[in-house]
């Protein structure tokens, strides 16, 4: 497997061709999950070849985006499967691959410990000082989509998705749940 080729190919692709109107779903976005998936891995203690898929799954699992917004794992998972091949990935390989992706998929239901970690990288800006950041960025991909139609509605839909949300690994209920906790207050506010 030749992740630095599979990440080098899927960020470029992800900084050129997607639209300009997804300020949150973007390279960016891709950068952070990635970054953070490596973390929590790390201090979860997970091997190289689960690494490896986990990784990989990061950089992919938005990838759908280049073609369509809505149900966009399907398509991460057929972009996934069209290009990893030539980068030395398996079917075995791609099969794993494409099971991370799809446990990113809201809401989030992870069925094993790998899928947990990439659940939690997807959302873990909820837990940090630059929440507010990214929210504005969600806010404003989403209000140019046409799914929201007022900050308002979209800071009743931010509050109602931190009720709910609650983080998988004890990595990132560790480093994360009380930040998120003050940001939940602050929205409330």
């Amino acid at each position: 497997m030749r992740l630095d080729l599979a990440e080098h190919y899927i960020l470029n692709r992800l900084e050129n061709e997607l639209p300009p109107g997804l300020t949150y779903h973007n390279a960016l976005h891709t950068a952070d999950v990635y970054a953070a998936a490596r973390q929590i891995a790390v201090l979860e203690g997970i091997p190289d070849l689960q690494l490896q898929w986990l990784l990989t799954a990061a950089l992919y699992h938005d990838a759908g985006f280049l073609v369509q917004t809505k149900a966009h794992e399907l398509s991460s998972c057929a972009i996934a499967q069209e290009t990893l091949p030539g980068f030395g990935y398996t079917d075995a390989d791609i099969t794993v691959i494409s099971k991370l992706i799809m446990a990113t998929e809201i809401p989030q239901r992870p069925r094993q410990h790998l899928e947990e970690i990439i659940c939690d990288a997807d959302l873990d800006y909820l837990g940090r000082d630059d929440f507010f950041d990214r929210s504005l960025l969600l806010y404003q991909e989403m209000h140019h989509l046409g799914t929201i139609s007022s900050r308002e509605e979209f800071e009743k839909i931010q509050i109602a998705f931190l009720d709910k949300h609650h983080y998988f690994t004890e990595t990132s209920k560790r480093r994360r749940n009380a930040k998120k906790e003050e940001n939940y207050k602050k929205l409330l506010t």
